[in-house]
């Protein structure tokens, strides 16, 4: 185990499969020479060369185009939006190409890609550069959509996604990028794409949120222990597909729920959670009505204290246990 960044672990991860295979390939804007716009893949162009660290032209379209093409025809890319809200120019060749051609060939091709997209909020970039859009992708059969919240997860899930023989969408939130913490530096070590973790073991409420929110849920649980109150903390790290046992099970125990996300609320991938939970057993179990938490359904401001009114916080989920237990 290392303690480094989420940052690092990232680009640890991808190193060490481009290190593993010849075919993994890495495409973007300004990746090369200026090594990301975040930072995240100084000294690779050093390593691998033009050939396998590729700058690309101010062109999504293109770059997404590019990576579904050379992974039809044996190559292992991984590219960069270099802020998500960019795969809007990308969504032809994603959706429409990238997404369906195991299924139109007949299982006899397959798209083993990586769409790397940095997302969310809290960085002051603007209401173009900050929206979680993740709804949009699991939306769509024959994509995967993982988002790591911690710098261990996002290491072994780069390399399992690099490894996928489909097209995985890789969210990665801004603002986590500095986050420290310890990641195990096996060079064999991944996560499996499909899993759902347990955070923090509780009794009385569970609250299933990724990203930013997991670290502020994460917060408000520890403040709230401090009242004699246990909330059971769920991270689905796979949005899609998603393992729904750990939280329905921690449902069925605890008989109250919050889901949260700092997407816009309407359509999010909140309102699906609610909606298998309301469908399986868990629901005879509840004792209270499920709280949604997520974002406003306005644009991301630009200025800073807007731009934390908009979406979920640690007092957020504090009310939201009051609410559940009859406290307020």
């Amino acid at each position: 185990m290392k303690k480094m960044t989420y940052r690092d672990a990232i680009r640890l991860g991808m190193t060490e499969e481009m290190r593993r295979d010849d075919d993994v390939i890495f495409l973007g804007e300004d990746i090369g020479l200026y090594g990301g716009a975040f930072g995240l893949s100084e000294g690779m162009l050093d390593e691998f060369g033009e050939a396998r660290v590729m700058d690309t032209p101010i062109t999504e379209a293109a770059i997404v185009g590019t990576a579904v093409g050379a992974a039809a025809t044996g190559l292992r890319p991984v590219c960069e939006m270099m802020f998500m809200d960019f795969v809007t120019m990308g969504m032809d060749a994603l959706v429409n190409q990238g997404a369906k051609m195991h299924y139109m060939f007949g299982g006899q091709a397959a798209v083993p890609m990586v769409l790397r997209l940095p997302a969310g909020s809290g960085s002051g970039a603007g209401a173009q550069h900050s929206q979680s859009l993740e709804a949009w992708l699991c939306h769509v059969p024959g994509l995967k959509v993982v988002t790591p919240s911690t710098p261990a997860q996002a290491k072994g899930l780069i390399k399992a996604a690099i490894r996928d023989n489909n097209p995985v969408c890789f969210i990665e939130h801004k603002m986590l990028y500095k986050m420290e913490g310890l990641v195990p530096v096996d060079d064999e070590f991944t996560i499996e794409i499909g899993k759902t973790f347990i955070e923090r073991p509780g009794k009385d409420v569970t609250i299933v949120t990724y990203g930013t929110l997991l670290h502020k849920a994460i917060e408000a649980a520890e403040f709230l222990a401090e009242e004699g109150i246990e909330v059971e903390i769920i991270n689905p790290v796979t949005l899609y597909p998603m393992d729904m046992k750990p939280i329905v099970e921690s449902v069925i125990k605890t008989g109250r729920l919050i889901v949260a996300h700092e997407a816009s609320k309407t359509g999010g991938v909140g309102g699906e959670i609610v909606a298998r939970v309301v469908e399986s057993e868990a629901f005879d179990y509840l004792n209270a009505p499920i709280i949604r938490l997520g974002g406003l359904d306005v644009p991301i401001p630009y200025n800073k204290e807007l731009e934390a009114a908009v979406v979920p916080q640690r007092n957020d989920f504090v009310h939201g246990v009051y609410r559940l237990l009859n406290r307020e």
